[in-house]
């Protein structure tokens, strides 16, 4: 059979003692594949390896493994000449993974595997995984922006914090007892702001890597929403401007209070703040959203304002989103997110009978399995 056909399972005989070898056709990997012989031609060029070299498979096929793969390191010297795989030294087995660049200047993760007959035998194969550099790098800008936006954040209060205390502390004498109280609240409030901000990049962590603990505990959610609501008026926000309404009977929920907490309270400050009129929360029975489960538990937060532009509903849940520009770090809705998430529930975003911004998250109701 002659290179780059397929037998009659449609894997590529060319990757015997690769991937084929499983049943697996080297077109369905999801990183590029590119196998030579003894003889340094290409003799398995996947579906991946032609689209981020642009190379055709059918041309790279049979080619010399420098011509179908002319890779270069970051300082313009070609690679294959460097690491000669077939001449080099004879216990070499691998080359590790590191970036190099395609003609055109496109940047690529390599590595490379030389399979040898025996211990310092001849290299029989050489077995090249290509990855394409573009998610690591949005990865990588993620993190930027997030110890950008975080350092920009903390700049204000701890500035503010360190120049009132070192005025008192200089010029303690000098000052009556009412400024003395208006820079040690305003010291206190920046110190609320920074504690928060570092919750926030820990909550940000633990869901990023899959860690966010739900510690779950029978939950009264209009409760819930009614201490948020009475708090707001204690602030001395008018009674009216919210309006609470509880379906019942509603099931019994169980889920983690102080992120339950943390969810309404970052709902309802945005409904607040960059909503107006009427802040409308609706608690209602309905389908749960975990399969096996006949009921979940849904709280739809709403406003009067002019709500979400249709063309930035897809990225609400993003980090860095912000809504209007009235401050804030943008990382509160991703937060949220990830709770509702944590707890197997979901979260929506759509636009409310007033016209304005619309949250909806639902929650599955089943006591933990211990109690079941």
């Amino acid at each position: 059979m002659s290179v780059g056909t397929r037998s009659a399972h449609g894997v590529s005989e060319a990757c015997a003692g690769g991937p084929a070898e499983y049943g697996i056709d080297p077109d369905q990997l999801p990183d590029g594949l590119v196998v030579a012989d003894e003889q340094g031609r290409v003799i398995c060029f996947n579906a991946a390896a032609a689209r981020i070299t642009s190379l055709p498979a059918e041309e790279a096929l049979g080619q010399r493994l420098e011509k179908a793969l002319p890779l270069e390191d970051l300082e313009g010297r070609r690679w294959w000449q460097l690491t000669d795989p077939y001449g080099g030294l004879a216990i070499r087995r691998r080359q590790p993974e590191r970036n190099l660049l395609l003609p055109g200047g496109r940047e690529v993760l390599v590595c490379a595997q030389y399979v040898r007959t025996e211990p310092t035998g001849p290299v029989y194969r050489v077995v090249v995984s290509l990855r394409d550099t573009e998610a690591r790098r949005r990865t990588e800008r993620s993190h930027a922006e997030l110890i950008a936006t975080v350092a920009h954040e903390l700049r204000s209060p701890l500035t503010s914090v360190k120049g009132f205390t070192a005025t008192l502390l200089a010029k303690w004498e000098r000052f009556t007892d009412d400024q003395k109280r208006l820079m040690l609240e305003t010291v206190d409030a920046d110190a609320d702001r920074v504690t928060r901000l570092i919750a926030e990049l820990l909550d940000i962590s633990r869901i990023d890597s899959g860690r966010l603990e739900v510690r779950r505990q029978p939950v009264d959610i209009g409760a819930a929403v009614g201490r948020h609501i009475q708090a707001y008026v204690a602030a001395g926000l008018p009674a009216d401007r919210f309006l609470l309404r509880l379906e019942q009977p509603l099931p019994a929920l169980w889920a983690d209070p102080d992120k339950i907490d943390q969810v309404l309270s970052n709902l309802l400050e945005n409904a607040v703040r960059h909503g107006e009129g009427t802040v409308t929360i609706d608690i209602t029975p309905t389908a749960s959203p975990r399969e096996g489960e006949d009921t979940g538990t849904s709280v739809t937060v709403s406003d009067e304002g002019p709500g979400i532009p249709e063309e930035s509903m897809n990225r609400v849940f993003t980090r860095f989103w912000r809504g209007s520009k009235r401050g804030g770090t943008g990382l509160g809705l991703y937060i949220v997110k990830g709770i509702v998430e944590a707890h197997g529930g979901t979260i929506t975003v759509g636009r409310g009978p007033q016209g304005g911004a619309e949250f909806r998250f639902t929650l599955p109701v089943s006591a933990p399995a211990y109690l079941t």
